[in-house]
């Protein structure tokens, strides 16, 4: 394998990161977060500056909280892209916009240098247990030399089309993830107010049509009032603020999408950005006058 650069430890990147060392790869971390840093060196990684592993590293993976974050990574004084030469890669798996991914695969390739942007779903537990969906967008054989890192992070991997679809994918993804778990919370507040104890209607309707991995995932916490973030509502809110600005600038109306994005927003006021999106059943608690709560230490 080739040597790898990993720029950002945070609620994903630090376990992605783990599982690369753990599969072998000789890797070099870099993170604001000097502790996740010290972890990873801990674990058999190196450390080195943006430059450094833009120099060293003939693979640079990137998983940042905004595109603006990316841009200055990669092509800010001191970035990555000052060390830089021809027949490097670097992927991109933040969660970013299609634009935003196509300027940096537009500015790479005049110096020679690939880029895939390969946004990720599953959440800190895809992370930690290497099971997330890679999204990807860019050219086949950039695609094709990242597979051996894209089967160690993740359980599927899919190249959708050139610069950009992948990041458009992850946008889509975000719709559906997010107003899904709206739905629960809205569903669990109404079971709650009738007097049913939500947990035991989720574990009722979670083999029929409306199971998901996303009740899945989220009921459970919701029941347990345990909102300790696998995914914060501020990435989501990030994220679902890009799908507006996408969708509004491509004339395709997204009503469901920008009431969620008031949800978040009221959420926002009320301080609880740095909660799990499985934190938007608090929204439509306040709305009711109730909490949902369930019995799953019947489950533990």
């Amino acid at each position: 394998m080739e040597k790898v650069g990993f720029i950002g430890l945070g609620i994903m990147g630090k376990p992605m990161a783990h599982n690369l060392l753990k599969a072998g790869v000789d890797l070099t971390v870099c993170d604001l977060n000097q502790d996740a840093v010290n972890e990873l060196v801990a674990a058999g990684a190196k450390s080195g500056s943006y430059k450094e592993i833009g120099e060293s590293c003939d693979i640079i993976l990137t998983i940042l909280p905004n595109g603006a974050i990316v841009q200055s990574v990669l092509f800010g004084e001191g970035g990555v892209a000052e060390g830089l030469s021809e027949g490097k890669l670097v992927c991109d798996m933040s969660s970013v916009t299609q634009t935003e991914s196509t300027t940096c695969y537009d500015r790479l390739k005049k110096m020679g240098v690939g880029f895939v942007d390969a946004p990720v779903s599953g959440g800190e537990p895809g992370a930690i247990n290497a099971t997330l969906a890679i999204m990807c967008g860019g050219e086949q054989k950039d695609y094709d030399r990242l597979i051996p890192y894209f089967e160690i992070l993740g359980n599927s991997s899919l190249l959708i089309g050139p610069s950009g679809a992948g990041s458009i994918t992850k946008l889509a993804n975000q719709i559906i993830v997010n107003l899904n778990i709206c739905a629960v919370s809205e569903a669990l507040v109404l079971a709650t107010k009738a007097g049913a104890d939500p947990y035991k209607v989720y574990k009722a309707i979670r083999g029929g049509l409306a199971g998901s991995a996303v009740l899945d995932a989220k009921a459970p916490m919701m029941c347990a009032r345990n909102f300790k973030p696998g995914g914060k509502i501020s990435i989501n809110h990030k994220d679902i603020k890009n799908v507006l600005a996408t969708a509004h600038a491509i004339d395709v109306p997204v009503p469901f999408t920008a009431q969620l994005f008031e949800v978040q927003q009221t959420l926002k006021a009320h301080g609880h950005m740095d909660d799990d999106h499985g934190g938007y059943v608090q929204y439509f608690e306040k709305l009711a006058g109730i909490e949902v709560r369930g019995n799953v230490e019947e489950d533990a």
